[in-house]
């Protein structure tokens, strides 16, 4: 029985679908596709060179940015509006639909940039652990000071150019909406009908499954676990999860926090270290709402954060999200069970320092 040990998993060689419980839709594993050769796209290996300061790069310390503005000499974190919000806290209010098919409604909000670091050639898994325990600081503060009047902040992290990054300076966004965006109500939704039918958060349980059962697990620590998830969809994506049931960044105690930041640490170590390049991705964290959320019951929710990493077979083969999977549902050929064993068995030193 599964209260045993693990339960044999799916043959790796046929493909099958998989449920994904948290946004309620099913992934087509076809792992004998792996074996496909490729002639498709190469993509260019991000650039090694990048300097250190740059008077050019609107993300330096000291720099004039596009509105004008010059940067601090800042030596920490360093948070300022984005200067092209896709949110602004003012929108005027959209007129009446005359038709149920033409729907619109407000949308108001702030976007701000944050910068990990003064230094541009340096990436998160490059970062020491207090200089990671900062960002992880930072984010807290920024979810705390938003989420008194948003319903939803989002912090998200664009790595890579592959990733539609356009500056190679660590940073990440955060925006702040008087809505919940799709994904938000997509979880809320999933999550609350998993605790009232099962009595326990998602979430909690999942971390709890995997960290019996191993087979997807990448790293794990005190406090956090990371593995690839039974529905991934992105062929080295992640979950990373606390092991007692928190529903926001806020909620942390600081031995938390600390394990977070090594924990992140090891991952994007790992994450480099796979195809040895500075590795492109999407993350971004996932909690319980806030502002008129903060009153009500939110126990459903589980906090975490989601990696999104586009790499399929090496530095410069991605996988694309088309055709099939926009039209009718993902796809992935590598199984989540054979990424999460390629990723656990790399080293926790970085490449770059491995001569040194």
């Amino acid at each position: 029985s599964s209260a045993d040990g693990p339960l044999p998993s799916l043959p790796a060689e046929h493909q099958h679908v998989r449920y994904n419980p948290l946004r309620d839709d099913w992934v087509l594993v076809s792992a004998h596709r792996v074996k496909r050769p490729w002639q498709g796209q190469l993509e260019k290996p991000p650039p090694e060179d990048v300097p250190r300061w740059d008077p050019k790069n609107p993300l330096c310390p000291g720099a004039t940015r596009a509105n004008g503005e010059v940067n601090p000499e800042y030596e920490g974190t360093f948070v300022f509006p984005n200067d092209f919000p896709a949110l602004q806290p003012d929108a005027p209010e959209p007129d009446d639909s005359d038709h149920p098919l033409f729907r619109a409604a407000p949308a108001r909000g702030v976007c701000k940039v944050m910068c990990f670091h003064p230094w541009s050639d340096l990436t998160l898994p490059l970062m020491s652990l207090p200089e990671i325990r900062a960002v992880i600081d930072a984010w807290a503060e920024l979810a705390t000071e938003l989420g008194t009047s948003y319903p939803w902040v989002q912090i998200f992290e664009n790595k890579g150019a592959m990733m539609g990054c356009s500056n190679p300076h660590p940073h990440c966004q955060v925006w702040a909406s008087s809505f919940l965006p799709n994904e938000a109500c997509l979880e809320d939704r999933t999550q609350r009908q998993h605790l009232s039918q099962h009595g326990v958060p998602m979430l909690l349980e999942y971390a709890e499954q995997e960290a019996r059962r191993k087979e997807r697990l990448v790293v794990e620590n005190a406090h956090w676990l990371v593995v690839v998830p039974y529905w991934a969809t992105w062929p080295y994506q992640t979950l990373l999860l606390p092991r007692r049931h928190v529903c926001r960044l806020q909620d942390l105690s600081d031995s938390e926090k600390d394990s977070l930041a090594s924990i992140m640490q090891r991952l994007l170590i790992k994450y480099d270290n796979l195809f040895e390049v500075s590795f492109p991705y999407s993350m971004g964290w996932h909690g319980a709402p806030t502002g008129p959320y903060l009153e009500e019951d939110c126990r459903h929710w589980q906090l975490h954060a989601h990696y999104y990493p586009p790499l399929l077979r090496s530095a410069t083969v991605r996988k694309f999200m088309v055709g099939y999977e926009m039209l009718a549902q993902a796809q992935r050929d590598l199984t989540p069970e054979q990424a999460a064993e390629r990723l656990r068995s790399l080293p926790e030193v970085h490449y770059k320092k491995r001569a040194e």
